[in-house]
């Protein structure tokens, strides 16, 4: 699997942070495209960054070419400023990232999605990433990889005083969550990252849905 190309999408955010580290300290990716809004302020030998206009991606369909694709990129509605904002970013951004990088050759999809996620939730959040897995879902990828944490846990770059306090709570009770609550437990964001690499690089074909436990297993393989 050496001289491999890995495409992400997300860098900037807390666990596609984690997975461009993971990606460019892993020996069998030979090269790692980010596709990103703004500069990461990253160097390496590996990395290739190219900024872009997502309202305008069909203009870099020749910059999407790998063998795996990381999407990881997200947004809250109260960032994005509205929920059509919201369904833009989340979906239509992520959406068009994995059809060019099918269309460009890539084999493998890995996607940060949420516990929770469902076409059918009553929750809009929940409802666009669950839209936005089944739509991902159909595309001709060899393997569907996708990522169901709960609470995250990490330094984002941004404050979010709100989601500090969750992370806390989130944190005092997760003992508690046992059976299939376990799935609702908080995970590190890192963990995320280490278990999208390790699935990845385990290349099992087909459709895969990852949650906590799930995660943890993985990561610790990374």
């Amino acid at each position: 699997m050496s001289g491999r190309t890995a495409l992400i999408v997300g860098a900037t955010g807390l666990v596609g942070g984690h997975c461009l580290k993971r990606l460019l300290a892993e020996d069998q990716y030979a090269h790692v495209v980010a596709i990103t809004r703004r500069e990461l302020g990253v160097r390496h030998d590996k990395l290739v960054q190219i900024e872009v206009d997502f309202d305008r991606l069909r203009d870099h369909r020749e910059d999407l070419v790998a063998d795996d694709v990381y999407c990881c990129l997200g947004s809250t509605i109260r960032k994005a400023g509205s929920h059509r904002r919201f369904r833009e970013i989340d979906y239509g951004y992520n959406l068009a990232v994995a059809q060019g990088a099918q269309l460009g050759g890539a084999k493998q999809i890995l996607l940060v999605s949420s516990v929770g996620a469902s076409p059918k939730s009553r929750t809009f959040y929940l409802q666009v990433k669950g839209e936005l897995e089944a739509a991902i879902s159909v595309l001709p990828y060899r393997a569907h990889h996708v990522f169901r944490p709960s609470m995250l846990l990490g330094k984002r770059a941004e404050s979010r005083p709100l989601e500090s306090v969750g992370m806390a709570l989130f944190r005092a009770v997760s003992f508690s969550m046992v059976g299939t609550l376990r799935r609702f437990r908080s995970v590190r964001a890192e963990d995320v990252a280490r278990a999208m690499v390790a699935a990845a690089l385990e290349g099992k074909p087909g459709s895969h849905i990852y949650w906590h436990p799930d995660i943890l297993s993985l990561s610790a393989h990374r």
